[in-house]
């Protein structure tokens, strides 16, 4: 590597990033956000995927994090509308890799920040209670949450909200999960993970003729095995 680096800024008059450049193996290696890690598939050793490196899902959360601050002089509409842009911004420059799994978590996350941005916008204990009691708690419990010591970010976890501003409230106020609009964009994805997992190909498995699937040809067999034990002579 000192050869090619001495190369570069004598002969051509580059500049080389110390940092960027250099000789190393491929889960080692990220540019431009990307990474690489192994397929993790049997029968494919040597082959790689593209993942997004660390510092780019940190950068993400960094902004979304900033967008849903309680402190952010910003309405509910508006918080979605801007999260909705970044999203589909940003998984359409890393189309192409393997991240539904992180998806999945960041999701949740994000929902978890939206209902915290909620619950700090209802302020008062009582505009609390009957806004609770409007999304379907009882009185009850929608009195002792509203007056509950824990802090905002511990309500939004909490059952009370994740039961009330639910995934579907949520969307028909604008929100669209990351997890969906990756599949939207990787519509090839939904194909491979059919093909590889091992448990959507069991489920799908059909006999030759029964129409009824997997489910039907176990139970089928096994009510065949049972009878096939007993004598005719007990019938």
């Amino acid at each position: 590597m000192g050869a090619i680096s001495k190369y570069l800024k004598t002969k051509l008059k580059l500049t080389v990033n110390r940092e960027k450049s250099g000789v190393r193996k491929p889960v080692q290696f990220t540019i431009l956000g990307f990474g690489l890690v192994p397929t993790y598939i049997k029968g494919e050793k040597g082959k790689y995927q593209l993942v997004v490196s660390e510092k780019a899902w940190k950068s993400l959360k960094m902004r979304v994090k900033t967008i849903t601050a309680k402190t952010k002089p910003m309405s509910f509409d508006e918080r979605v509308a801007k999260i909705n842009e970044i999203q589909r911004g940003w998984l359409n420059y890393f189309r192409g890799t393997s991240i539904h799994g992180k998806l999945r978590d960041l999701d949740g996350w994000l929902r978890n920040r939206l209902r915290y941005c909620i619950w700090t916008d209802w302020k008062k204990s009582e505009r609390k209670r009957k806004n609770l009691i409007r999304l379907g708690v009882d009185q009850d419990h929608a009195y002792a949450w509203s007056r509950t010591r824990k802090g905002g970010w511990a309500v939004a976890q909490s059952p009370i909200l994740n039961s009330t501003i639910t995934l579907k409230r949520l969307q028909q106020r604008g929100y669209q999960a990351m997890l969906r609009l990756y599949m939207e964009l990787n519509p090839s994805w939904v194909t491979n993970r059919r093909i590889r997992d091992p448990y959507v190909r069991w489920c799908e498995r059909r006999t030759p003729s029964v129409n009824g699937g997997a489910v039907y040809s176990i139970v089928h067999s096994v009510f065949i095995s049972f009878f096939s034990l007993i004598p005719l002579s007990d019938y």
